[in-house]
């Protein structure tokens, strides 16, 4: 982290210093001491979560595996209501996301915490070169439009040495203009969602562009916010002409896990203890799909303790540099499609599904899968071109070869996918 964006952190309040000591230290204490340790401070400082254990027979707690977990829904109350005594709303760092709930979920972190997040991040990123606030980043986030909240982001942009591309209009018009700031300015990273980058992956390679040819100072790609599986890789790192390396993290939380040098995604077990859960909240053995339940190590002003985050992932058996090795996010517990015959399968099978279309040199642009009733799916997607019959065939058997047969699959071409608020894509929801 460069002086300046670290000094312009230190002025707004956060002890970027103290929490870049703590870091360094961070091997000194056991991960499940510090766990412990802020589970007992929420226990004793926070009113909310007194009570919340207080309903969950806080008398049978001996061990951690006895703490209850707690769920987003227990937190959509007044967030006065859930701060830790003593805190003051005007020393936190509060802000809301949505997710994929589209319901607005306030949170609150002590500044400490927040600072922590800023060490972790700048720690992964120096592994790849990347230096917060000098190396320039080309950054695909969506912003607010209009008002204090849009000049705001504009100034963090300015500050943290990164242009903002927002993600609401990616016409091959503006992403033409995106394509000549790659050629005036010498970007080193790119950071955005994973929908956005894919389309302007395969903007490139529509007309045969690598990006690293026109910005040679272009080092690697972190997609984040949205699940990346092999195809949106590949067409990323053909049409950028550089690595992609995932991330893979929680607004409320900090960075969960992010992918190493050799392609190893490492957990984050500097500011946060993972676990993986069965539906009994009962840990799963490596290589076996649960819930991913998180504790964090530091925030003071909310109890992330034992949280569910609404995500399911696989843990394989391996340590590296000390931090476990995650296999891969499945999903989110919500983009599950469940099936007349009573099977439920990951949203994130339809990418299989439509695989040959997706790798057809561009031709489907984007895409979203709305399963209408138990046997019924929409297929919305942007194209040049409507899918010719054969093509809706293809859909269709592989339909009945990865999820079941009898199911209807109706097709609807578009000008344009609606994306959430802040301008993520959802490739799946399920409105039964």
């Amino acid at each position: 982290m460069n002086w300046i964006f670290r000094f312009t952190l230190t002025l707004s309040g956060f002890p970027i210093r103290k929490a870049q000591l703590e870091f360094e230290s961070r091997d000194k204490v056991s991960k499940t001491q510090k766990a412990f340790d802020n589970f007992r401070f929420h226990d004793m400082n926070n009113l909310f979560y007194r009570s919340f254990l207080d309903s969950n027979n806080r008398q049978k707690i001996q061990n951690w595996i006895d703490i209850p977990v707690i769920r987003k829904q227990d937190f959509q109350i007044n967030i006065d209501e859930i701060i830790s005594k003593g805190l003051k709303k005007s020393v936190l760092h509060v802000h809301n996301t949505s997710g994929s709930t589209g319901t607005p979920f306030y949170f609150a972190k002590d500044k400490f915490c927040h600072a922590m997040n800023w060490a972790e991040t700048d720690y992964h990123l120096l592994k790849h070169g990347i230096n917060v606030g000098a190396s320039k980043q080309a950054r695909f986030y969506g912003i607010p439009l209009r008002g204090i909240k849009y000049y705001k982001e504009r100034l963090k942009d300015f500050l943290a040495n990164r242009v903002r591309f927002p993600v609401f209009d990616l016409s091959d018009e503006k992403l033409n203009l995106v394509l000549n700031q790659f050629k005036q300015k010498k970007f080193e990273y790119i950071n955005g969602y994973t929908s956005s980058l894919v389309i302007f992956a395969k903007f490139l390679i529509e007309r045969n562009i690598i990006l690293k040819d026109i910005c040679p100072s272009l080092r690697v790609v972190f997609p984040t916010s949205e699940v990346v599986d092999d195809i949106d890789r590949n067409i990323m790192e053909r049409g950028f002409g550089v690595r992609v390396r995932n991330e893979y993290g929680a607004a409320e939380l900090d960075i969960l896990a992010f992918e190493d040098e050799d392609g190893d995604f490492v957990l984050n077990e500097e500011t946060l203890f993972i676990e993986i859960l069965d539906e009994n909240n009962l840990p799963v053995e490596a290589g076996v799909e649960g819930k991913v339940i998180v504790t964090s190590l530091y925030n003071k002003a909310m109890p992330f303790i034992r949280y569910e985050l609404g995500d399911r992932a696989i843990l394989t058996d391996r340590i590296k540099n000390g931090n476990r090795v995650l296999e891969k996010v499945v999903g989110r517990t919500n983009d599950i499609i469940k099936l007349p015959s009573g099977k439920i399968s990951p949203g994130l099978t339809f990418y299989y599904i439509s695989k040959k279309l997706l790798e057809s040199g561009g031709r489907i642009k984007e895409f979203i899968i709305i399963q209408k009733t138990i046997d019924t799916f929409l297929f919305k997607y942007v194209s040049n071109e409507a899918l010719t019959d054969s093509e809706k065939f293809e859909i269709q058997k592989a339909m009945d070869l990865y999820l079941e047969r009898g199911l209807i699959c109706n097709f609807l071409r578009s000008d344009k996918i609606e994306r959430t608020k802040a301008g993520k894509l959802k490739h799946f929801f399920s409105e039964i």
